[in-house]
C-alpha cells in the first residue's frame, strides 16, 4: 500500500511542483501555487459524520477534474475513497492512504496535479515536452 514517500516522490516528480505545509502545517503539494495533493486528517466535524465508517489512518486530500470524476471514484471504490459534507459540491475526494495501491495513488496524483496545473504547463506535460 502506498506511504507518504510514495505521494512525495510522485508529487515532485511533476513540473513546477513544490510541497509547503497548508495553513494547519500539514503537507501539500502544489503546483504554481496551487494545492493539488494534500494530507488530510479528519477533523471534529467530519467524526461526526461519518460515526463509526471514520478511518483511523493517514488520509490523503486529492483535487479532481470535476464532480464527475469525484462520483465515479467514490462508486468505483468506496473502500478507499470517501468524502465528508466539507467537500459537499466540490471536486475533490479524501484518500485512505494505507489501501491504496502504489499505481492507483501514480494515476490519481497525476489526474490531481493535470486539474490544477495552468493548461499550457500540462499541455506541454502531455506531449512530453514539460
Amino acid at each position: 500500500m502506498a506511504t507518504w514517500d510514495d505521494v512525495r516522490r510522485l508529487a515532485l516528480a511533476l513540473p513546477e511542483t513544490t510541497e509547503r505545509p497548508s495553513y494547519d502545517g500539514a503537507p501539500a503539494w502544489r503546483v504554481r501555487d496551487k494545492p493539488f495533493v494534500w494530507e488530510r486528517p479528519l477533523r471534529k466535524a467530519d467524526h461526526e459524520a461519518l460515526g463509526d465508517t471514520a478511518p483511523d489512518g493517514p488520509i490523503l486530500g486529492a483535487q479532481l477534474p470535476d464532480l464527475g470524476a469525484k462520483e465515479a471514484l467514490l462508486a468505483d471504490d468506496p473502500a478507499i475513497y470517501f468524502t465528508t459534507p466539507h467537500f459537499d459540491g466540490y471536486p475533490a475526494v479524501l484518500v485512505r492512504l494505507d489501501r491504496i495501491t502504489v499505481p492507483e495513488l501514480t494515476e490519481l496524483v497525476l489526474d490531481a496535479w493535470y486539474a490544477r496545473a495552468p493548461k499550457r504547463l500540462a499541455a506541454a506535460h502531455r506531449a512530453g515536452e514539460a
